[in-house]
């Protein structure tokens, strides 16, 4: 071996934290890519989500959809129990109101009407969701399985009617509003 290169080796022989710091610096390169790609493989979600017919892949919970292109959709103006949140327990009325969502949207087939931000805090897309002349968030509320969320920013016009369908669940005692809560 050349004298050079034998210096150079023996130079990192004795700096051991040199090959540490590089070991690291890639172990995190690697993990901020995301590989090797863990949990379930769905395609990428898309960047942008235009208004109009979709194809519904799976329902995540009463309020979430996941459509086949990826793109996951949180209702605006519709907040139903918790079911799938990590480290928090299933909330009386969730199961149900994730299989109304599921019995809603059984033929597969939305549209998605957009209004207000496009995205909420968790990177969803945000939008109204329709199955023929019906709008989910205004049934799962009219069917006491959703709270009506109107402190955001979208049309008044559609928080007055999700308004009124509270009003009339809470009127009526259904779904969460109702004395005989699932879980008591």
């Amino acid at each position: 071996m050349p004298r050079r290169r034998r210096r150079r080796v023996r130079k990192l022989a004795n700096r051991p934290w040199r090959a540490v710091v590089v070991v690291v610096a890639l172990l995190i390169v690697v993990a901020l890519r995301g590989w090797p790609p863990q949990g379930e493989s769905a395609p990428d979600s898309p960047d942008s989500l235009d208004a109009g017919p979709y194809q519904v892949q799976r329902v995540v919970d009463g309020d979430t959809l996941v459509l086949t292109n990826g793109g996951r959709v949180r209702l605006i103006g519709a907040d139903t129990p918790e079911t799938v949140k990590p480290d928090h327990p299933v909330e009386p009325w969730g199961p149900e109101a994730t299989q109304f969502t599921r019995d809603f949207v059984a033929g597969g087939r939305v549209r998605l009407e957009l209004d207000g931000p496009r995205k909420d805090k968790y990177g969803r897309f945000l939008a109204h969701v329709w199955v023929g002349e019906r709008q989910l968030a205004e049934e799962l509320i009219r069917a006491g399985l959703a709270r009506a969320e109107t402190g955001f920013s979208y049309d008044p016009a559609k928080k007055a009617r999700l308004r009124a369908a509270e009003a009339a669940a809470r009127a009526e005692k259904r779904g969460l509003w109702s004395d005989d809560r699932p879980g008591r």
